[in-house]
């Protein structure tokens, strides 16, 4: 892919964490190309069934934002075949031209998991690379990971994850037609339908702010299946965005879920959901973020 050395970091970057930075960090200061191997997410979410955090767009801007130039990211089918030394030679020394290899300390490769960093230190010695294993980061005395971040956003913990995460959780997706429901009672929605097999987060009502042509604004985001009018698709995130007005369709929005407000409920009437959409609205006015 490039034909100058290229620093790789290995891993999966579902969230791209503290711990991730970290180690993207380790080849972005080497002087090589900073690269990524990575998995496209839907395709580990299948085989471990636990929902993936981003997709590949959004894991892709934030890599980018990371400092890291060239991204190779394969389906898990392509590569769990390969052996080890397969790995190693088909995609670090052929298609990423690796001069150093940067990984967790428990990373595993190559058919069933069989080799870790010793098993890559060897290679790399074989095959003209460097390798660096990367410590486990911690926060406040907890290990960051993915897992974590999963159950914090689960959970409902959008604060607690933002520190695992570096910055807010994003709902990164298209924004896509309704029933527009908060048009006609003066609260017009943005509707954002998650991706299969991504994790959605916990249903409820969320301070939010969404990034329209590189200003933000304040929102109130509700995440779950809309129980009032009787929705019965799958989970979206429907967000009213204050003080903003405009044709947003077909537009690949992102908005942060900054504080837990309160859990999804049905109400009696659509009259009851308005009054309290405008309390939700006057509440998020005062949250301090």
């Amino acid at each position: 892919m490039n034909k100058r050395k290229s620093a790789v970091a290995l891993g999966l970057f579902d969230g791209i964490h503290l711990g991730h930075r970290f180690l993207l960090n380790v080849a972005v200061e080497s002087g090589l190309v900073p690269s990524v191997f990575t998995f496209n997410p839907e395709t580990v979410a299948i085989k471990s069934r636990c929902g993936y955090i981003y997709d590949k767009e959004e894991k892709d801007r934030l890599l980018a934002d990371c400092g890291i130039e060239q991204v190779y990211s394969v389906d898990f089918g392509d590569v769990c075949g390969m052996s080890g030394e397969e790995f190693v030679k088909n995609i670090l020394v052929d298609k990423l031209n690796a001069g150093l290899v940067c990984c967790g300390n428990s990373f595993r490769f190559g058919k069933n998991a069989l080799c870790g960093i010793v098993e890559l230190c060897k290679l790399g010695r074989k095959y003209g690379f460097d390798v660096v294993g990367i410590d486990d980061v911690t926060y406040e005395g907890e290990t960051v990971s993915s897992t974590a971040v999963r159950n914090m956003l689960l959970n409902g913990d959008t604060v607690r994850s933002w520190q695992f995460l570096g910055e807010p959780y994003t709902i990164g997706r298209e924004v896509v037609h309704g029933a527009e429901l908060g048009r006609t009672i003066g609260f017009p929605t943005i509707n954002q339908v998650f991706g299969k097999g991504q994790l959605v987060p916990k249903f409820g009502v969320y301070a939010s702010d969404v990034l329209i042509g590189g200003r933000w604004y304040r929102a109130i985001t509700n995440i779950g299946i809309k129980p009032t009018v009787n929705y019965v698709g799958i989970p979206l995130a429907e967000t009213h965005i204050i003080d903003f007005s405009g044709d947003l369709y077909g537009k690949r929005v992102r908005v942060n879920l900054l504080e837990f407000m309160r859990p999804e409920q049905k109400f009696d009437s659509v009259d009851e959901l308005k009054r309290q959409i405008a309390e939700d609205m006057e509440s998020v006015q005062h949250i301090l973020i």
